[in-house]
């Protein structure tokens, strides 16, 4: 099968992007449109979780859309964050946008490089003695829960981000030779746009093995899956994927 026209779940990147030199080189034409979209929660969904922020000592972010909703919840329900309160961030990216809302000392936002994992390390044995609250989207992320019991830190969750799905019936998706999923959310948009879709001759591809699951749980059969040896990006896998299908025609 010639692949002529790929579509990715995410927003167009602005500029340059890995996506760029795979069309110059394959003469693709590629699309993207997100499947999702991530709000945060009102208030009063919030308040129903019975949460108090002021019992923790220390916030850990995995997004910045989390970050706008802590604050958003923390102004309308009248919560005064203290000086006091730590800040965990998975990325540096996510740490500084945090000026937004407050002054940015290094002695009170901390950082990881980009992983979960990362993170963790951040926090140390220097902070090990926080308690934590994770601002989750939608659930708590099993990889967040497991690696904070896993260093017996004293921690709880509270969600402030939901994922949206996407309408996605104006998308032809069988105009599509490959279409590549970044996230399950991905997968759920589109089981709820088209409850009984049939994959027939489209080509999924998936970023994460979180990802993969989801789609072969949805009965979609997974050909290109990243990360993987040599390709750590959607982007390598698919350049790996049509070299291959080269190399056999």
């Amino acid at each position: 099968m010639e692949i002529k026209r790929i579509l990715i779940s995410q927003k167009e990147p602005a500029g340059a992007s890995p996506y760029t030199d795979l069309i110059a080189k394959w003469g693709l034409t590629v699309d993207f449109h997100p499947f999702f979209r991530v709000e945060g929660v009102s208030v009063r969904d919030f308040v129903a979780q019975r949460v108090t922020i002021l019992d923790y000592t220390a916030i850990v972010f995995t997004s910045r859309t989390a970050i706008d909703s802590f604050f958003h919840i923390c102004e309308q329900t009248r919560v005064a964050v203290p000086e006091t309160m730590k800040y965990f961030c998975q990325s540096e990216a996510i740490a500084v946008y945090l000026q937004k809302y407050i002054v940015y000392r290094k002695r009170k936002i901390f950082f990881g490089s980009g992983t979960v994992a990362s993170m963790v390390q951040a926090i140390g044995a220097k902070h090990r003695n926080e308690n934590f609250l994770i601002a989750c989207t939608d659930s708590l992320k099993p990889d967040v829960h497991k690696l904070f019991v896993k260093e017996k830190l004293k921690h709880g969750s509270a969600v402030f981000v939901r994922t949206v799905s996407n309408d996605l019936h104006d998308v032809d998706l069988h105009g599509y030779q490959i279409v590549a999923f970044y996230s399950p959310s991905d997968v759920k948009s589109l089981q709820e746009s088209y409850p009984a879709f049939k994959q027939e001759s489209l080509t999924f591809a998936t970023y994460g093995p979180s990802t993969a699951r989801a789609a072969e749980e949805a009965g979609l059969a997974v050909a290109i899956k990243a990360p993987a040896p040599g390709a750590p990006s959607i982007a390598e896998a698919l350049n790996s994927y049509l070299e291959a299908g080269r190399a056999k025609g």
